[in-house]
């Protein structure tokens, strides 16, 4: 393991600049070609926009805004602001302007980086309202050095300034929640919050190496991709490649050969569903063979967790890795070794099938408020279905007086990765805080007796049906998304005799039933009224609830043509619903489930 440790966000800076300078750092497509950034070239660029903050009027202590996704330019901002003692606040490009408002003036920025002159304008529009704010920065675009990316380096250049020695303390981020029921809350996370959750991995996991490279789409506005992927990357002297469009992702897999993939469920869920669907249209024979691939590799990870082998099942893995497994990951550039999972808890379905491909999955949990690493799955330490242990640092406790249950309880984290508080919210901070400084992190689950960490549901998700039972949603909607047919889907029954599901059903692989049926598909409201399609889903939602308890299964549904999305304010930024919108949009339609008239049950 690595006895690397930092303390600072510029203890990385400062020793990754001496230890990588000529390696690749960022890449990003210019023109339909890679271009990288080294090392030393994005610490020049970080040590000239630093002195061009400083020229710009930043000193310690004041806040940098940004709303951009991921860019070699993010990423210098970003470091250009903590080696100045100032404080980086990000924010997504498709988050609301309203949020953008709120943000930016409760931070009390002064500066804040843009993506491009659309943003800019409406920053500008905004202005009477952020009296804080002086400057509006564009990365693309912008005519005088007060406004454009390229200006303030240049101007930095002429100017230097020497990087600012932070304290472990000192406030390095304000990191707002993306709000799903009510105003973003801003999270204050000090250096040594980042820095010391960075050391925690290289202690944990030494599977990471300088040869190492990741395609970036996880938004770095988000704590896990931010210190998981551009932090510890920085720290270890390996590679980021920016992604720049989700439709290019598989394409750009094959050229980037990225060895290690960070996402969220969703990602892998869809990488799944891919999966299943081409090989429901390969012959009966290749079909077999993937199946047989992945019953061999799920034989050989049980026994490997019994510290057991068996030289058939190796044999027949080495011909089966060679035939199947491998030309699977050449589909990802063929170099991918590990798939981080955070966010929220992968499916064990989709995990495994993932893993039986000879791409090892470590899952891990961390909230915002933490750093985010709270627990994970490291080498020697690995169960799937689990979301790991808890780092060297960090402490994990189960509060059972909050739910009443003998085994789940609600998840309280201790440690060097609980933030200092929540930003001018005293009121928010003492709920979240026990008398000893844990945080209480909203989610329930328990701890089994080899010490891993079981997520089982998030305490505010939580609601009662009618009889008294209780239903946590979230596993009933992850089981529903497994199906070719379901692309999104959301589960309630607060208060009510029965489940009902609101569907979003994949486009596509309905479209493709429908016209082999001979229905019309020019109007997609009448086929998701048709009757044909009705019994289709009502079948397909029996089948992905099989093994949910009979009082959880949704009884009834209403098909959806409208995605829940960013766009739509009905998913925020880190794809998470906002169960209060949708449940507003669709108030009567959901109140007509429950009529004795419906038909769809």
């Amino acid at each position: 393991m690595s006895n690397k440790k930092f303390e600072t966000l510029t203890d990385i800076f400062k020793q990754s600049t001496a230890s990588y300078g000529p390696r690749d750092f960022l890449g990003e497509k210019v023109s339909g070609t890679w271009k990288w950034l080294t090392y030393s070239r994005f610490a020049s660029l970080v040590d000239d926009l630093r002195a061009g903050l400083v020229h710009a009027g930043v000193q310690r202590g004041d806040r940098v805004a940004v709303i951009s996704d991921n860019k070699p330019e993010w990423a210098v901002a970003c470091y250009a602001t903590y080696t100045l003692g100032a404080v980086y606040v990000p924010m997504y490009e498709a988050q609301q302007p309203r949020d953008w408002q709120y943000i930016v003036n409760d931070s009390g920025a002064k500066v804040v980086f843009v993506a491009n002159e659309h943003i800019a304008s409406q920053i500008e529009s905004m202005r009477s309202e952020l009296p804080k704010l002086e400057r509006v920065i564009r990365f693309k675009g912008g005519e005088g050095p007060q406004e454009s990316y390229e200006a303030l380096i240049k101007l930095g250049a002429d100017t230097p300034s020497p990087l600012v020695e932070s304290k472990p303390s000192d406030l390095a981020a304000l990191i707002y929640t993306s709000g799903t029921t009510g105003k973003p809350k801003g999270v204050m996370l000090s250096h040594s919050n980042i820095a010391l959750n960075v050391t925690a991995v290289h202690q944990i996991f030494d599977g990471f190496t300088p040869e190492d490279r990741s395609l970036a789409f996880l938004p770095w506005a988000h704590v896990f991709g931010q210190v998981v992927e551009l932090h510890l990357f920085y720290s270890i002297g390996a590679s980021i490649a920016v992604n720049d469009a989700v439709d290019k992702l598989i394409e750009n897999l094959a050229v980037v050969r990225p060895t290690v993939l960070f996402a969220v469920p969703r990602i892998f869920n869809r990488i799944y569903d891919a999966l299943q669907k081409r090989m429901a249209s390969e012959s009966a024979v290749k079909r077999a063979l993937f199946q047989h691939t992945q019953s061999v590799a799920m034989q050989r990870k049980e026994l490997a967790e019994k510290g057991e082998k068996s030289a058939l099942l190796e044999l027949q893995w080495a011909v089966l890795d060679k035939l199947v497994a491998s030309k699977v990951r050449e589909r990802f550039g063929g170099r991918l070794r590990y798939a981080i999972s955070g966010g929220s808890a992968i499916s064990t379905v989709v995990g495994n099938f993932i893993d039986n491909l000879g791409i090892t999955v470590y899952e891990g949990y961390g909230l915002t408020e933490t750093s985010p690493i709270a627990t994970a799955n490291y080498p020697g330490h690995r169960r799937l279905g689990s979301v790991g242990k808890p780092p060297p640092g960090v402490r994990i406790e189960i509060d059972r007086s909050v739910t009443g249950d003998e085994r789940d309880g609600e998840i309280v984290i201790h440690g060097h990765n609980v933030m200092l508080g929540y930003y001018n919210l005293p009121e928010e901070n003492a709920k979240a805080f026990t008398g000893d400084g844990g945080f209480r992190s909203g989610d329930m689950g328990y701890i089994d007796e080899d010490g891993f960490l079981i997520i089982t549901g998030r305490i505010k998700e939580q609601y009662k049906l009618e009889n008294g039972k209780y239903v946590v949603p979230v596993p009933i909607e992850e089981a529903l998304k497994l199906n070719p047919f379901i692309a999104n889907a959301m589960v309630d029954g607060a208060n009510r005799p029965f489940n009902v599901a609101l569907i979003v059903p994949d486009m596509d692989t309905l479209k493709e039933w429908a016209q082999n049926k001979g229905l019309d598909t020019n109007s997609i409201p009448e086929l998701l009224k048709n009757p044909a399609v009705q019994t289709l889903f009502r079948e397909q939602i029996a089948e992905a609830t099989r093994n949910v308890k009979g009082y959880e299964r949704p009884q009834r549904f209403l098909l959806l043509g409208e995605d829940f999305t960013t766009e739509n304010d009905m998913m925020t930024p880190k794809m998470s619903l906002k169960r209060r919108v949708i449940m507003e949009r669709y108030k009567g339609a959901v109140d007509a489930l429950y009529s004795p008239e419906s038909s769809a049950a």
